[in-house]
């Protein structure tokens, strides 16, 4: 029996995905002010081959083409970010009445479209100025990011009800004060636990303001997760296993649903406690109105001696003879299935979505066609893995595939190709790949 949108009912949620450093471009256009990915690039052999995103997909001058070939695909949620830089140059004080402007503009017309917004705040592009003053390690970040909420709501909530507050904070604060292979490339376990309690305060201050200022919105945060396994059936490696799903899994979402952080399967974030302040556990708590997950593929994790703080160690897929994507993730659909599964165990979950879950393959340009068959493969894959756990009783509304165009893959660069629609970085040429086909098929 072939695969349906209609086995998913009438009101669950389709879309895609996109975020602004990624696809905007225009990085210094109208007043728009540094982000620390602006500064990041330029630094040499950070990113794959020294690319940037200065122009990246020049959405920001292509949007109103771009979103007509949404529509033309049938794509009905557009989940995009607004770049905090643009409309605030200096993270606060004087507002950029061209950023708002532009947002404006791309609220209206995608509304227009009859394509429904849902804005993510804040999508790892902090402004530069406020890194310069400590960034996410400075605790003073969790107000200028409530003032910077506030704003938005107030220019954008008229038209925009449908609110993610972070993307992915367990990776920007991982990649970006832990490993430093992320902007703004700090490192060290002092810099990384500060910004993951400033991030993990920010998520529930930021969506409280949200409620305050909008009662009927609809607001939720996103995490990035991994379907963890230990590689081998032995005691050492399921303790590490249990290490790495705390750290990578649980981090941000046990606090949110008021559970604390997972220190007793992680003995070093006991160390956290000297950046909690009096009430903040309190305050880490939100009954947020969903959850939106962002899976791709499964971890296989060994014990190791010589990792730091966790003793633990990913086994990369190109090292278990498994089927791979262009990141070297495992092809795994059943990772989206277990993590639906995971989640929803916890008790007072609100409804889940997946608000990113896609792949990069070794697209190629022929006659004018681009012909992705593994990805439409993995996409079907993935969807009926979301139907599965739907059918079992997982309370999950909406899925986003990442991503709509090709686009600024991070430290990758523009190498990872995810997009349903094929860019040339050099002509800005769009075209729409098989795998953009089978989804308006599927969605129509």
């Amino acid at each position: 029996m072939a695969l349906s949108k209609d086995d998913f009912g009438k009101d669950f949620t389709w879309g895609v995905s996109t975020a602004a450093y990624q696809v905007e471009g225009a990085y210094d256009a109208h007043s728009k002010g540094k982000s620390i990915w602006d500064d990041f690039v330029k630094q040499r052999n950070k990113i794959f081959k020294n690319h940037h995103g200065d122009i990246a997909c020049d959405f920001y001058n292509r949007y109103k083409s771009d979103l007509c070939m949404m529509k033309r695909l049938n794509i009905p949620n557009h989940r995009f970010s607004i770049a905090w830089s643009r409309i605030l140059p200096g993270g606060t004080g004087v507002l950029n009445m061209d950023g708002i402007d532009f947002y404006d503009r791309l609220i209206d017309f995608t509304l227009e479209m009859g394509i429904t917004p849902w804005v993510t705040l804040y999508h790892w592009d902090l402004p530069l100025e406020l890194e310069k003053r400590g960034g996410w390690v400075n605790r003073e970040v969790i107000h200028w990011f409530q003032n910077y909420v506030s704003i938005c709501v107030k220019n954008f909530g008229d038209r925009i009800s449908n609110w993610m507050v972070l993307n992915e904070p367990m990776v920007f604060s991982g990649a970006g004060y832990f490993l430093g292979v992320h902007a703004p490339g700090r490192k060290g376990l002092n810099n990384f636990l500060a910004a993951t309690h400033h991030a993990a305060m920010a998520q529930s201050c930021g969506a409280r303001i949200i409620k305050l200022m909008q009662t009927e919105s609809n607001v939720g945060t996103t995490f990035s997760c991994s379907y963890i396994e230990p590689f081998r059936a032995v005691a050492k490696d399921i303790r590490a296993s249990l290490k790495v799903d705390a750290l990578l899994n649980r981090l941000f979402i046990e606090p949110l649903l008021g559970l604390g952080y997972p220190t007793e399967d992680l003995k070093i974030l006991k160390r956290i406690e000297k950046f909690v302040k009096q009430n903040d556990e309190a305050d880490l708590a939100f009954n947020m109105d969903f959850i939106g997950l962002q899976n791709y593929t499964r971890e296989m994790v060994s014990y190791s001696a010589f990792m730091p703080f966790i003793r633990a160690k990913i086994i990369k897929a190109d090292k278990r003879n498994v089927a791979t994507t262009l990141m070297n993730w495992e092809v795994y659909p059943e990772s989206v299935y277990h993590i639906l599964k995971k989640f929803s165990a916890y008790k007072n979950m609100p409804p889940l979505m997946i608000t990113e879950n896609g792949a990069a393959f070794n697209d190629e340009v022929n006659e004018g066609k681009v012909v992705d068959t593994k990805r439409v493969n993995f996409l079907k894959g993935n969807i009926e893995q979301v139907l599965r756990a739907k059918q079992e009783g997982v309370n999950v509304t909406g899925y986003f595939i990442w991503t709509f165009l090709d686009n600024f893959e991070w430290a990758e660069g523009y190498y990872p190709r995810f997009g349903l629609v094929h860019v040339d970085f050099e002509t800005q040429e769009r075209i729409v790949k098989s795998s953009g086909c089978w989804y308006a098929d599927f969605l129509s």
